[in-house]
């Protein structure tokens, strides 16, 4: 009885993290459009090195595009990986590109930070 109890709990667990697609606690894929826990669209900008683990986006900026923020005692793994700012904070980052959301967005599902100065875009599966 208790092998079985730790057995379905196991795949509860595993079943919950697949249909995240490994996004990190606060965000999630709807669709093809990832977005965080409140359902607003999360983007990227062509400013950001893939990889430098930098954000670009500081001071002005992220008062606009504020940063997809992650828990100081987080970690990343796979495609999800950290970015340290340049305020000390910590920012999730997809594929090595920073996070972060568009201030204009006023539901969820608004997309209105999508080619912004042809510099932003959603992030997409």
């Amino acid at each position: 009885m208790k092998k079985a109890l730790v057995s379905v709990l196991l795949a509860a667990v595993l079943c919950a993290c697949a249909s995240m697609g490994g996004a990190p606690m606060g965000a999630r894929f709807e669709g093809a459009t990832l977005v965080n826990s409140a359902g607003m669209t999360v983007y990227t900008f062509d400013k950001d090195i893939p990889g430098s683990g930098k954000s670009t986006c500081n001071g002005p900026c992220a008062v606009n595009w504020p940063p997809l923020s992650a828990a100081t005692a987080t970690s990343g793994s796979g495609d999800w990986t950290i970015v340290v700012r340049d305020d000390g904070s910590k920012q999730w980052a997809y594929k090595g590109k920073p996070l972060y959301l568009w201030i204009k967005d006023q539901k969820p599902g608004d997309k209105t930070g999508d080619g912004v100065n042809k510099v932003w875009h959603v992030v997409a599966r």
